[in-house]
């Protein structure tokens, strides 16, 4: 339409309005997502600060996933749609589970065996690497479909061809793999670091006001220290 200054004025409408309105659902709905994990992670371990130690991975994961996106955008075009948005969705509940197992691990190995922080955190990380690796590994491999064409034999010739509804879905799944990859290559290296530092600070804390851990190594009870 024309406005009254003489300018033309573009106004969205039908299925390009609904496509607007779903997109921005899409990323109220990232953060929603990123909230509720956090919030579970912090009723599971009993505390408010190894979420935040976790939470990193998520952040791993979508420069990750920018990436992998990126990465496919130079050989195909791949806009950032709604499946593409959901593919971060995805990620959120996905890569927290490897940092998971490595805080859990050092956690039990200092409540229950009785050990130091650091050979805790080294031992749970030398425990847990194969396990975060395999579970990865099938989840790529299982992905690559929707993003690697598949070499078919056809005519006396092998002709590489995308898999059945990869175009569809071939910006979610690049979105995926790149976040996993990424994600648990620096996961392994960044969340021990970062939880050490984090279990650090916690008792600096913890001595500043006089809390001392009980037996359990909870979060620890308020006593006078001798003068």
């Amino acid at each position: 339409p024309l406005c009254r200054s003489g300018q033309y004025q573009i106004r969205l409408a039908g299925t390009s309005d609904k496509l607007a309105d779903t997109r921005r659902a899409m990323s109220g709905n990232l953060i929603l997502a990123a909230l509720i994990t956090y919030l579970l992670m912090a009723a599971l371990f009993e505390s408010y600060l190894y979420p935040l130690v976790i939470m990193t991975s998520v952040l791993l994961a979508l420069v990750g996933g920018f990436g992998g996106l990126a990465v496919l955008n130079l050989f195909i075009p791949q806009t950032l749609d709604v499946l593409t948005m959901l593919g971060f969705v995805i990620l959120i509940g996905t890569v927290v589970n490897n940092a998971i197992l490595i805080v859990h691990q050092a956690l039990s190995n200092m409540r229950e065996e009785g050990m130091g922080e650091t050979d805790a955190i080294v031992d749970s990380v030398r425990t847990r690497v194969r396990p975060i690796l395999m579970s990865t590994m099938t989840t790529v491999l299982g992905m690559l479909p929707l993003v690697v064409p598949l070499p078919s034999w056809e005519g006396g010739h092998i002709v590489w061809a995308p898999g059945a509804g990869s175009e569809l879905y071939r910006g979610l799944g690049s979105v995926v793999l790149g976040g996993l990859i990424i994600s648990t290559i620096f996961t392994l290296i960044l969340i021990p670091a970062g939880f050490s530092l984090m279990l650090d600070a916690e008792g600096f804390v913890r001595r500043l006001f006089g809390l001392v851990p009980n037996s359990k190594g909870d979060e620890g009870e308020l006593v006078s220290l001798p003068e």
